[in-house]
């Protein structure tokens, strides 16, 4: 299945790294009337997908994988080969007790097999366990999607995962049913989960060896909408955060807390609110609500941590780009989402930095 690719109505920021990250906006064509930042449409380019795999999940056929050892690697057991190259432990035992088991060049082997350099191992990912989240019919954007990952735009108000307050009519009830509509099998597999509240990215693995290797080396920059400006215009906030006293929920930040690291750009400002662009350095519990509070800018609309729904009925907080590097696609895919219309409603009146 070829990655897929969509058209967006986008604000959002070029490519970073940790050492020289770089904030300037890249919505394709951007222009400022009479002090409004303006956003229009922009196209993707095109890119080839390389898969090293065959096969596929729909209908239960089998997904094999294939692994060759290199002359360094030459004396390993199959199973300290395979988990060096991000293979879990976990589905080592899987494939061995309810899958084909593992095959070297065209002969079944067990895991303390010693490989030899150019020796290729083959196995097809098991069968998945059964799942209890039922499919539901309901709307789902998918902004990425290979053998290997899926990549979906997740609309504000919505849930990942079914909890007590929500059985149903969460992301991962829309995921069961958009299997059920296409005829295939799996579970829903977040690799990474935001707050109900909170609109953009979620980045889904295909089944177990993806979950892994998605798993390690995950970049997100954000999007939001803060009351105020913060006092530099390019900065990172350092600041451990703690659960606060008495509550479950409630996070702040203190000297007994973990340590927590966002980095952030001011894109825009104006009446009296700003949009910057946000990377979360570490990945705490609502770290971005929290350090933004710290610094005394809170995101509009979040009422938890002290801002106000005047303008916004829900915190002004966008996963609006995800790097990342599938199995099921050559190099890094870095895929940015558009920026949701009640966000961009509240940057209508600001001007660009």
């Amino acid at each position: 299945m070829p990655p897929r690719r969509r058209m967006f109505h986008s604000f959002s920021v070029q490519n970073y790294t940790t050492q020289t990250p770089v904030w300037q906006p890249q919505s394709g064509r951007e222009f400022a009337n009479n002090g409004r930042i303006c956003y229009t449409y922009f196209v993707f380019a095109k890119f080839t997908a390389c898969f090293s795999q065959k096969g596929a999940s729909a209908m239960g056929q089998l997904l094999w994988l294939n692994f060759t050892a290199r002359p360094e690697e030459a004396g390993l057991t199959l199973r300290d080969f395979l988990r060096q190259q991000g293979v879990s432990a976990s589905l080592i035992k899987g494939v061995k007790y309810r899958g084909e088991g593992f095959w070297v060049d065209g002969r079944a082997v067990f895991t303390d097999h010693r490989m030899a350099a150019g020796e290729t191992v083959r196995f097809a990912l098991p069968p998945e366990e059964e799942t209890t989240v039922p499919p539901q019919d309901l709307p789902i954007e998918l902004v990425y999607e290979d053998e290997h990952t899926a990549l979906v735009n997740k609309p504000a108000g919505m849930t990942v995962h079914p909890t007590l307050n929500a059985a149903d009519g969460t992301l991962a009830n829309a995921w069961m049913g958009l299997l059920q509509r296409r005829g295939e099998t799996g579970v829903f597999r977040p690799v990474n989960r935001i707050d109900r509240d909170t609109s953009g990215l979620v980045l889904c693995a295909k089944n177990a060896y993806a979950a892994a290797a998605l798993a390690q080396n995950v970049q997100k920059v954000y999007l939001a909408v803060l009351q105020g400006v913060p006092p530099q215009i390019e900065g990172e906030i350092n600041a451990p955060i703690d659960r606060a006293p008495g509550s479950i929920i409630l996070r702040q930040v203190g000297p007994q807390g973990k340590p927590s690291r966002t980095g952030y750009r001011v894109l825009a400002a104006g009446q009296g609110m700003s949009l910057v662009a946000a990377r979360p350095i570490t990945g705490r519990t609502h770290q971005l609500r929290v350090h933004f509070a710290h610094i005394g800018c809170p995101l509009a609309g979040d009422e938890l941590y002290g801002g106000s729904r005047a303008r916004i009925g829900r915190q002004a907080l966008h996963c609006a780009r995800m790097t990342f590097a599938s199995p099921g696609a050559e190099g890094v895919q870095t895929v940015d989402c558009h920026l949701p219309p009640d966000m961009a409603a509240l940057c209508e009146t600001m001007t660009k930095l």
